[in-house]
């Protein structure tokens, strides 16, 4: 006795142990997620997403290099030549004349804030020659140069030397509202296919509940066909509806599965995840607070947060600030320009007999060196300056008036797109109140009536222990509660649906969950 206990005991251990072992294994192959998790796995994984992402970084990296416009450029040059000629007198040379040439420059240039453009060049150059009669030989000729130039009417202002940085700004926040736009399409579509696998769970668990409703029927029918109490036709049709909600159940798996297969993709998970989880359960259910909100609150709310009027805001502003730029393209070009330079000579001075470079006689070399000539410059011994305006006026400007023309009808386009999104946005705003309202009605209908089927299957149950209803009949409220318990729960899902669908049209979805486009954008 003692013996069979103790192997009843071991037996009764190992299956407890086996079956521990099995649940933790499927566990293991399991993704429990929340919605948040769901939502964040999406946005930070989604190809969708991902390519989105690169549109602001490539707005930044064109800003970047507009913004190159003002920075100072430094330029270095060096040249060296020599060159041989023919004589054609023997005034200067015998049978050729050679020449050796360098020279050294440097420049820095930088715009003026107002379309302007400074230069500061220094430039230094060494010429020797063997041709006669020279009086500095080799020469050294040295310049700083001061240059100055500004646009008076076309090209003048500070917007407009700056266009191509302010149309790259708004590029880039236009194109950073593009990515919150995905972002909240994202998220909703995250939310979607969540409560659309919630709600594929939980009618497959419904239909599951009405198979076994089923099956305890037939079971009893098949016991009191037995005993003599029951007629067979109702085992027959108990086992038909039995098959029929089988299948159900085989058509609720797919769904299941679908839904599954719909949140995976979604999600993009790697082909590890997708290896190691077989299964996907959501853990958060769906919920039913009431979210009371005014169609004045909501309007105001969505007019000022939501990003695709926020882009629509931006082209406006681009297209009235190429307005600007096109109609100072039709100004005369008034340009005014200064100078001052300094130049510097030196070399070596060749002294003649008599003082007469003629007499080809060379009694005395003076040397000057190169750093002399830049003395001079540098030290500006020989002052120079200039000013000048230039006007140019085109005969006919009908280029720049044509593109005036196309720049306000471009401002007009814009404008008119936004005042449709706007209501396009009042649209939806509307729409999605009156869905959040109507699914709430339908979740309190639907909600009574499954309590009322409820009691109508405990009712009919009743009367059919005493013999006062029908096989069929309990087979038909049986469907209707299965009917009515999937009714619900669908209007529930819907409900949280059309919340996250408001969320959405009011431009909430990021800053309900305190998402920030900059955190995408610093990956």
């Amino acid at each position: 006795m003692k013996r069979l206990r103790l192997i009843v005991l071991i037996s009764t251990l190992l299956i407890t142990t086996g079956l521990v072992i099995a649940q933790e294994q499927q566990e293991g192959n399991v993704l429990k997620l929340t919605l948040e998790e769901c939502i964040l796995r999406t946005i930070k994984n989604n190809l969708g997403v991902s390519i989105q992402e690169l549109t602001p970084e490539i707005q930044a990296a064109a800003l970047a290099k507009a913004k190159e416009k003002f920075y100072p450029t430094m330029q270095f040059s060096y040249t060296q030549r020599r060159n041989n000629t023919p004589s054609f007198s023997g005034l200067e040379s015998i049978e050729s004349t050679i020449t050796r040439y360098n020279d050294l420059n440097g420049q820095i240039s930088q715009v003026t804030p107002f379309g302007g453009t400074i230069n500061v060049s220094l430039d230094t150059y060494r010429n020797f020659t063997t041709q006669n009669f020279q009086t500095w030989n080799p020469r050294y000729y040295s310049t700083l140069r001061f240059d100055f130039s500004q646009p008076l009417l076309q090209n003048f202002g500070w917007n407009i030397s700056r266009k191509e940085i302010i149309i790259a700004k708004n590029n880039l926040a236009a194109s950073e509202a593009q990515l919150e736009k995905s972002l909240m399409d994202t998220i909703y579509s995250a939310e979607q296919a969540y409560w659309n696998l919630v709600y594929a769970i939980e009618d497959l668990k419904v239909k599951q509940q009405s198979l076994r409703l089923a099956q305890e029927l037939l079971e009893k029918n098949k016991r009191s066909v037995e005993i003599g109490t029951l007629a067979p036709l109702d085992v027959l049709s108990a086992s038909s509806e039995v098959a029929t909600r089988e299948a159900d159940i085989i058509q609720a798996e797919v769904a299941v599965k679908n839904a599954e297969d719909q949140l995976r993709t979604l999600m993009n998970l790697s082909d590890e995840e997708q290896k190691k989880f077989t299964t996907i359960i959501p853990v958060d259910k769906p919920s039913f607070d009431v979210k009371e909100i005014t169609l004045e609150e909501a309007l105001s709310i969505a007019l000022s947060n939501r990003p695709d009027l926020r882009n629509l805001q931006i082209n406006l502003k681009t297209q009235e600030f190429n307005l600007t730029v096109a109609k100072n393209q039709t100004l005369p070009a008034l340009n005014l320009t200064a100078s001052y330079y300094s130049p510097g000579l030196s070399g070596d001075r060749l002294i003649y007999l008599n003082n007469n470079p003629l007499t080809g006689v060379v009694v005395d070399v003076i040397p000057g060196p190169r750093s002399k000539s830049l003395k001079d410059a540098l030290g500006f011994t020989y002052s120079n300056w200039s000013v000048g305006l230039t006007l140019n006026i085109p005969l006919s400007n009908m280029i720049s008036r044509a593109n005036v023309a196309q720049a306000r009808l471009n401002l007009e386009q814009a404008q008119l797109t936004l005042k449709q999104q706007e209501q396009q946005a009042i649209l939806e705003v509307k729409t999605a109140l009156r869905n959040l309202q109507a699914n709430l009605k339908r979740v309190q209908a639907y909600r009574a009536a499954r309590e009322l089927q409820e009691q109508k299957l405990a009712a009919e149950e009743e009367k059919f222990k005493v013999g006062q209803s029908t096989n069929y009949t309990i087979l038909m409220y049986q469907r209707d509660l299965a009917n009515a318990r999937s009714a619900e729960l669908k209007a529930i899902i819907d409900y949280n649906l059309s919340r996250a669908n408001l969320e959405k049209v009011l431009g909430l979805s990021l800053k309900n969950r305190n998402i920030k486009v900059v955190d995408f954008l610093s990956k």
